[in-house]
């Protein structure tokens, strides 16, 4: 038997596929929505893939398991507590499906969400008693715990389902052999947690030593310390979880519908009655010049985890992109279920090279220059701007430009009226990803003259300008 991850670095998520040589069957756990590559191994190794679990309805992601369903003829698996409209098999602790070696038994580990499960996984060759590996979803992270308080779950608290995890883990998980190897859904960079490792396998013994959640310790302890600083879920979270619980279309059918080339008129158009324009370029491509109006999210970073933040799943969106990478920017919206996508504006920037009216660039600032114009040195340079923070409240706190304006990205909207009038503005992140998305929608706000602070904190850091915390 064997156990593969494949783990997606964009999305910090980690999926499994579980092989039986003697019986050539395939088990995959917590798939992303796109499945080529899970059919593509199952081939050359002469398996068929004919179950597919969740560990829990996920909500930072949307599973491939309608896909695997409608493409293979995979069962679906979920805990006994999972309510979905799609047929499945529910699943009870001990509950256990077997093909040739491999053993898979269901452990009903909520918190997370009421209906979590780990997955423990004997090789049959070797023990039918102490279980190779243990997949945990949500549940156990390597270093850390699944948070209870994103109220994916319709009815029940963040209070009870911290009960519910501190049982999980002190009555269940920890009790399983410390060789046993940990393979979780998530790594660092999810934002299901707050201190995930980069590592992507562990042991239980090891996760008894080194993860702070499973010290000893009572159970309000735990509760509180499991709840206690962790980051700001996107508002995209919700939509997931529900959109995992429910019959849809398959991938596919939505991205045949969302790649089509529409000309310049059809985008403004469509632009006009409301659609989102994204262009999802590199920055620095969109600054040196974009069509009005549009929100840069670069494919090159945190593209997906910021398309959900930022965008809007009731309202078309428009992609704007290098050309031949207009199939990415769809698929990649697809996988978190924004299946809004009403195409792409065909020729990509070259659409634009007669209509210089409608198209708008973003100034670029240099930490040495903004130190100049902060202190009153280029006369040219007009009023001494404000500065806008967009990084979260605890970078911030960790150390910041003196004078500077903290407003998170995620709520650059609701408080742009916070932003000094009259004067010219100029955005910064941590190295600048975040500040190009801030500056796209602040001069889709109209909010004056924006500017772009390059590299962002960490290259005003390294110029040894000043900085306070």
């Amino acid at each position: 038997m064997k156990i593969q991850q494949y783990y997606l670095a964009c999305l910090s998520h980690a999926s499994y596929m579980i092989t039986d040589n003697r019986s050539k069957t395939a088990a995959v756990v917590d798939p992303q929505r796109d499945i080529a590559q899970y059919l593509a191994d199952a081939a050359a190794g002469g398996f068929t893939i004919k179950h597919v679990f969740l560990t829990h309805f996920h909500a930072d992601f949307i599973a491939g398991h309608i896909e695997l369903r409608d493409k293979v003829g995979a069962t679906i698996h979920l805990g006994r507590r999972a309510e979905a409209e799609f047929d499945h098999i529910a699943m009870k602790e001990g509950d256990r499906v077997d093909f040739g070696d491999v053993r898979l038994e269901v452990m009903e580990t909520p918190g997370h969400t009421p209906e979590g499960i780990s997955i423990l996984v004997y090789d049959l060759a070797k023990s039918d008693r102490e279980p190779l590996a243990v997949l945990t979803g949500d549940t156990l992270f390597i270093g850390d715990v699944g948070r209870p308080d994103l109220l994916a779950s319709i009815g029940v608290t963040a209070d009870e389902l911290a009960d519910m995890l501190y049982d999980s883990i002190t009555n269940k998980l920890v009790k399983l052999p410390d060789a046993t190897l940990v393979y979780p859904a998530h790594g660092a960079g999810s934002m299901c947690g707050k201190s995930l490792s980069k590592e992507t396998v562990s042991t239980i013994g090891e996760q008894k030593v080194f993860n702070y959640a499973l010290q000893p310790m009572s159970r309000e302890a735990f509760k509180q310390i499991v709840t206690a600083d962790q980051p700001e879920a996107p508002e995209y979270f919700v939509h997931d979880a529900i959109l995992n619980r429910k019959e849809r279309a398959p991938l596919e059918a939505s991205m045949e519908r969302s790649l089509r080339a529409l000309p310049l008129d059809e985008v403004l158009t469509l632009e006009k009655a409301g659609a989102q324009l994204l262009d999802v370029r590199d920055g620095i491509d969109f600054e040196g010049g974009h069509l009005v109006g549009a929100l840069n999210i670069a494919l090159s970073g945190k593209y997906a985890t910021w398309a959900g933040s930022m965008l809007a799943t009731d309202r078309p969106i428009v992609v704007i992109a290098e050309e031949g990478a207009e199939e990415e920017a769809v698929m990649r919206l697809g996988r978190i279920g924004f299946d809004n996508v009403a195409g792409y504006l065909a020729g990509g920037m070259r659409a634009l090279e007669h209509r210089d009216d409608l198209v708008e660039r973003t100034e670029r600032i240099t930490a040495a220059a903004l130190g100049e114009w902060i202190r009153g040195e280029r006369a040219d340079a007009g009023a001494i701007p404000v500065v806008i923070d967009v990084r979260s409240p605890a970078e911030y706190a960790a150390g910041h430009l003196p004078s500077s304006v903290n407003i998170p990205l995620t709520h650059l909207v609701e408080r742009f009226g916070e932003i000094p009038s009259g004067r010219p503005v100029v955005v910064h992140c941590e190295g600048g990803y975040r500040s190009a998305i801030a500056a796209s929608l602040l001069q889709k706000l109209r909010v004056g003259k924006v500017h772009d602070l390059v590299g962002g904190y960490k290259a005003w850091a390294a110029a040894k300008r000043p900085t306070q915390v």
